[in-house]
């Protein structure tokens, strides 16, 4: 029945700094920025591999709980062929990472970052 996750909705605080965080310093492909006046908010469509982000401003968005955990979505996973060359290329543009841990059920390495807003973000290395 369901094939793919198609997206996920970011709603930024500041839309221009959340946009260049995803595409600059993270290198995500713009597919399409639209501005809708009646709304009073950008939309930018953000390719991540075979899914999409939707980058939103809005007016005033309330912030997100994130510390301690709120109910809700946690966290986007990204997958990675070299996680500690994603660390470095990271740590180059002034984002912090937590240290590289492995998954005690997979092996695989993994570690979190967070965006503009705290929104968490993990590395998984594949």
């Amino acid at each position: 029945m369901f094939q793919n996750i198609h997206h996920v909705a970011i709603i930024a605080s500041d839309y221009q700094k959340s946009r260049s965080f995803y595409t600059e310093m993270l290198g995500l492909r713009i597919i399409r920025e639209v501005w809708r006046a009646q709304r009073q908010s950008w939309k930018c469509d953000i390719a991540v591999g075979n899914t999409q982000i939707e980058l939103f401003s809005f007016p005033t968005p309330p912030s997100r709980p994130s510390h301690p955990e709120a109910a809700g979505l946690r966290h986007l996973a990204f997958t990675v062929d070299d996680i500690q060359a994603t660390v470095d290329h990271l740590a180059a543009n002034a984002i912090t990472c937590e240290p590289i841990r492995t998954d005690p059920y997979t092996g695989k390495l993994y570690t979190f970052f967070s965006d503009p807003d705290g929104l968490p973000l993990e590395l998984y290395q594949g």
